[in-house]
């Protein structure tokens, strides 16, 4: 196969990239610039773009088997920290994510050839923020939040809708917290049980909607390989769990407690708006569809998964 990747110098993309070239194929990753892309996986190769149109990248979308669109700036910044929301950056997030999509679109347009699938990124933030008490599960076919992180998501799915038009299958791929130690949100998380001081954030009955990196990518890879296969998927693993659950299987796979909440209020003064995004809410999702399609998860338990990457 002939894979495109925009947003492939990240976590997700890097690692489906890596994935792909194991097996011998054909993986470009689109970037604006190639020079400086960074360590890709040995067999990928980086294409330039402008990540606003198809210019100049229309011969690596014309007959590609898929093209996997990630691309969108951070939602909690690129430093180890989470930096706060400004308005600026809050419509970076989404411009960056719109921009992309739109691009995508122009280079299926011109494709004399169409890709056979277009991968199209999301997030569980679809759902808005739940009480995990009050309501049930939330498959697909639930509604979308009402919040700044629902209205990105929905905007950033729509963007590729035009592709369906032109005759070519789209997935939607609505992910949740992804757990691996090359990025994300994890390593964070773990820091503080590192010093013995680990426990539940806020109120600690917050959902948490979780997927291991390796589930993550072979999702992706059996939605690209499965014709039938099309709509919206939720990619987190179908067991989740609360934040306090989640801090007490963590201090059990690194063999420290998990006796000391941390107060949400310290949170909100830390990283206003984000920090509600990050850890203070959640949704309790589950992958209905994935799992009516075939998928198996290689990871459905949070401590098989925690073990795994320990």
């Amino acid at each position: 196969m002939r894979v495109v990747i925009t947003g492939g110098t990240g976590l997700i993309g890097r690692a489906l990239a890596a994935d792909l070239v194991s097996d011998g194929h054909e993986v470009i990753v689109l970037t604006r610039n190639p020079a400086s892309a960074g360590d890709l996986p040995a067999g990928a190769r980086a294409v330039k773009w402008d990540a606003v149109s198809g210019k100049g990248w229309e011969p690596s979308a014309d007959s590609a088997d898929a093209i996997v669109n990630l691309a969108g700036e951070s939602i909690a910044g690129n430093g180890f920290l989470p930096s706060r929301w400004t308005a600026a950056r809050k419509e970076r997030i989404l411009q960056s994510r719109v921009n992309a999509g739109k691009a995508v679109v122009d280079a299926v347009r011109a494709a004399a050839i169409k890709p056979r699938v277009v991968i199209q990124a999301s997030a569980v933030g679809y759902y808005g923020s739940q009480d995990v008490k009050a309501q049930p599960p939330l498959g697909e076919d639930a509604p979308s939040g009402n919040d700044f992180l629902a209205d990105v998501v929905r905007q950033w799915e729509a963007s590729t809708a035009p592709v369906e038009e032109m005759g070519v299958r789209r997935a939607i791929i609505r992910t949740g917290l992804i757990l691996t130690f090359k990025g994300g949100t994890l390593p964070l998380l773990a820091l503080p049980y590192q010093f013995f001081a680990g426990g539940p954030i806020g109120s600690g009955k917050q959902p948490m909607s979780w997927i291991h990196l390796q589930d993550e990518v072979k999702a992706i890879r059996y939605l690209i390989e499965h014709e039938n296969a099309s709509g919206v998927f939720n990619l987190t693993a179908p067991n989740p769990v609360t934040n306090a659950e989640f801090g007490q299987t963590l201090g059990k796979v690194m063999g420290r407690p998990s006796w000391l909440p941390a107060p949400g209020f310290a949170f909100k003064l830390a990283f206003g708006e984000l920090a509600d995004a990050l850890v203070l809410s959640g949704q309790r999702v589950v992958p209905t569809r994935l799992e009516e399609a075939g998928y198996t998860f290689e990871f459905p338990e949070l401590e098989g998964a925690l073990k795994d990457l320990y």
